[in-house]
């Protein structure tokens, strides 16, 4: 089971268009409408190398 971490949303299996981090609280999941609300704050946190 998978739930959003920004607005609670949960599924049985995390659908490929949900976004998952790894944190030192082990593996969050934020669903596609959170994911794309907070799109530039997540892109902000890339290595540079990805660009």
């Amino acid at each position: 089971m998978a739930t959003c971490t920004a607005c609670g949303s949960t599924t049985d299996e995390a659908p490929v268009t949900w976004t998952a981090q790894t944190t030192e609280r082990g593996r969050q999941w934020l669903c596609e409408s959170c994911t794309r609300e907070n799109l530039r704050s997540i892109e902000g946190r890339l290595d540079e190398a990805w660009w």
